[in-house]
């Protein structure tokens, strides 16, 4: 794509998805969080009362649609669309973006955001290549991007490995819990396993997980109705691969795996606490990463938001996911969060 300058480059708002052209619409689905089902889900089932998206459009004066920023406004201020779910934000670019024009969409976003004390963006890779370019751009628009750690996400690359050769890998107890409480399990106790991944017969299945859901440790959704929206939504683009393990005919462990573009992600887990000691979490793992390298032949396992233990012993591998603050030191309240930054930052330094 050539350069844009600058005056050529304007910005819209749209307040739905509905409401994007298809030039922009047609930018989505870069990776699993940024397609429209998850958006679709995420603004009907996962935003706080008074927060409503905000589609930040920008084109040239021909009308061609450059990015499309993904947002939300609500008490809070301007900010990603994200939510507690989400495990990957980026802005939507069009392919083949050169460094000027990037440093452009930026500066014009930075202009959009300019009238906002601070916008934040998070849970955003560190290595992004456009996102130098989109910085300048809002710098030159006269905002500080101050960056943050947001969450950890522990992955994979298996390279082609199937179970066997992958969970050789392993730590030796971790594969000792796997074969002696599996067979226990599958074998002595009669447990079985299966995988929905379809429309058909989808009900049965999320009923099935709120059950393992409400016998397990974890506190109630921040969204109650959002995880089942979400199965529906992705059984229905052929993404979903729910992993239920039963024991006589009774749920006991779930897990909510996503697969696309030979990532497979796991963004949901639960067991019975009571049946604690026969490590169905565990094995239920272990069945869903086999069908992933073995059937689905994922290149990588991600297990999502967060530097919770059993996830090290799983994977070895973790990235940061960041934020970014863009402050306008000519406001009060931007003004006020670059001393927070800057405070915290010696307060770190000096600890």
């Amino acid at each position: 794509m050539p350069g844009v300058p600058d005056r050529g480059l304007s910005v819209c708002e749209a307040p739905d998805l509905q409401a994007l052209p298809p030039d922009a619409l047609a930018l989505f689905g870069q990776d699993f969080f940024s397609t429209l089902g998850w958006y679709r889900t995420s603004i009907a089932h996962a935003l706080p009362p008074g927060t409503r998206p905000v589609f930040v459009v920008v084109h040239t004066a021909e009308n061609q649609r450059l990015a499309v920023f993904p947002m939300q406004r609500g008490p809070q201020g301007l900010s990603a669309l994200t939510t507690p779910y989400t495990c990957l934000w980026r802005p939507l670019l069009r392919h083949g973006a050169d460094p000027k024009t990037l440093f452009e969409i930026g500066r014009a976003f930075g202009r959009f955001c300019r009238h906002n004390p601070v916008t934040r963006l998070d849970a955003m890779e560190t290595d992004c290549p456009a996102m130098p370019g989109l910085l300048a751009g809002a710098r030159a628009a006269g905002l500080l991007p101050l960056r943050f750690n947001h969450f950890g996400n522990w992955h994979i690359a298996t390279g082609g490995l199937g179970w066997e050769a992958f969970l050789a890998g392993r730590p030796g107890a971790l594969r000792e819990a796997v074969r002696r409480r599996g067979k226990r399990l599958l074998k002595q106790m009669g447990a079985s396993f299966s995988v929905a991944h379809a429309t058909a017969g989808i009900e049965p299945a999320i009923a099935a997980y709120e059950t393992i859901y409400a016998a397990s440790w974890k506190e109630p959704e921040p969204f109650a109705d959002f995880t089942a929206a979400l199965i529906r939504a992705c059984a229905a683009d052929g993404t979903l691969r729910l992993g239920l393990l039963r024991l006589e005919g009774t749920p006991i462990a779930a897990q909510l795996w996503v697969v696309r573009d030979g990532i497979a992600a796991v963004l949901k887990l639960a067991h019975d606490e009571s049946l604690r000691a026969l490590s169905p979490g565990t094995v239920l793992t272990a069945l869903m990463i086999q069908r992933m390298l073995d059937q689905e032949g994922a290149h990588e396992l991600d297990f999502g938001r967060g530097d919770d233990d059993y996830k090290k012993l799983w994977t070895g591998e973790r990235r940061q996911r960041i934020g970014i603050v863009l402050a306008n030191p000519l406001t009060i309240g931007g003004a006020a969060a670059i001393s927070r930054h800057v405070i915290g930052a010696w307060r770190r330094k000096l600890a």
